[in-house]
C-alpha cells in the first residue's frame, strides 16, 4: 500500500463517519466517541510501529487496520443502539461486511486486502486462533494493543463525567453497583483476561479492563500503561476494598515484572 492509497481510506472513512450524525446530541455523542477512538487507535499504532522499528509498508498497513477496525460500530450504533455485541451482532463481523459490501479495499493488492479483512474481523476475538501466525498475527496484536491503549482513556473520561455528559451506548447496561463479583476477583488474580459474559456489574468491567494488561503484546503498551497511570486511574474509579486492593497491587505487580 502507498501513501495515497493510506490517504484515499482516510478519506472514506471521514465520509463514511459523517454520514452518521443526527440531528439528536445523544446519537452524535456516540458516534463522535466512536470517531475519535479511531483517531487515537492511529495514533497508539504509529507510536508502537515506530518503537518497533517496521518499515514505511508495514506502518501503513498498521495504520489503515487501526483506522478500519472499528469501522462495524457505526452502522451497530444506527442499527441496534447499542456498541454491545451480545445484544445486536460482532462488531467485527459487521465490519468486514461494510467494508465488503462497499468495496472500501478494492484498490488494494489481494494480500492486503485479505490482511485487513481478516485483523478487522478477528480484533476483538477474546483469544487469536493458533492457526494464525506470522505477520498476520504480529498485525492483530497491533492493533489490539493500540485499541486497548485507547479504550482505557475513553472509559475514564466515561467515568468521570456527569452522566448528562456521557455517551449512552459505552457503559454496555451493567447496574452501578459499589460491589466486585468474586468470581471476577478470582480471575484477574490468576493473571487471565475476564470474559464478559461472567460479568455482573460496572465495576466488575473496570477490573475486565484491568485484566487487559495480560493481554499486551509489546513491551512498549505495557511501558504506556504505566506512563499514563491507567492502571491507577482505574483504581480510583474502583470501590475501596480488601479485594480491589489486592487486584491492584497484582496487576501493578506484573507490569513491573513484564516492562
Amino acid at each position: 500500500m502507498d501513501e495515497e492509497g493510506l490517504a484515499s481510506l482516510r478519506r472514506w472513512f471521514l465520509g463514511y463517519c459523517r454520514s452518521f450524525y443526527t440531528s439528536r446530541e445523544e446519537d452524535n455523542r456516540n458516534i463522535r466517541l466512536k470517531e475519535e477512538h479511531t483517531e487515537q487507535v492511529c495514533a497508539f499504532m504509529e507510536l508502537l510501529t515506530l518503537e518497533l522499528g517496521l518499515d514505511p509498508g508495514e506502518r501503513r498497513l498498521a495504520e489503515a487496520v487501526a483506522l478500519l477496525h472499528d469501522v462495524g460500530r457505526f452502522e451497530q450504533y444506527r442499527c441496534y443502539g447499542t456498541f454491545r455485541d451480545s445484544d445486536s451482532e460482532n462488531h467485527g463481523t459487521l465490519g468486514v461486511r461494510v467494508l465488503t459490501r462497499q468495496g472500501v479495499l478494492d484498490g488494494l493488492a489481494p494480500e492486503e486486502r485479505r490482511m485487513i479483512l481478516g485483523t478487522v474481523a478477528l480484533h476483538n476475538a477474546f483469544r487469536i486462533p493458533d492457526a494464525i501466525d506470522g505477520p498476520a498475527r504480529r498485525l492483530l496484536h497491533l492493533v489490539r494493543d493500540a485499541d486497548k491503549l485507547d479504550i482505557w482513556r475513553v472509559f475514564l473520561e466515561f467515568y468521570g463525567l456527569p452522566p448528562e455528559r456521557q455517551a449512552s451506548a459505552v457503559g454496555l447496561g451493567f447496574p452501578d453497583l459499589p460491589v466486585c463479583t468474586p468470581r471476577v476477583v478470582a480471575t484477574v488474580m490468576r493473571g487471565e483476561l475476564v470474559n464478559l459474559a461472567t460479568l455482573r456489574t460496572l465495576n466488575d468491567f473496570k477490573l475486565l479492563q484491568l485484566s487487559w494488561v495480560f493481554d499486551l503484546n509489546f513491551a512498549v503498551s505495557r511501558r504506556l500503561v504505566v506512563e499514563r497511570r491507567y492502571v491507577e486511574q482505574m483504581a480510583a474509579t474502583l470501590p475501596l476494598g480488601e479485594d480491589v486492593a489486592r487486584v491492584v497491587a497484582f496487576v501493578r505487580e506484573y507490569l513491573a515484572r513484564s516492562g
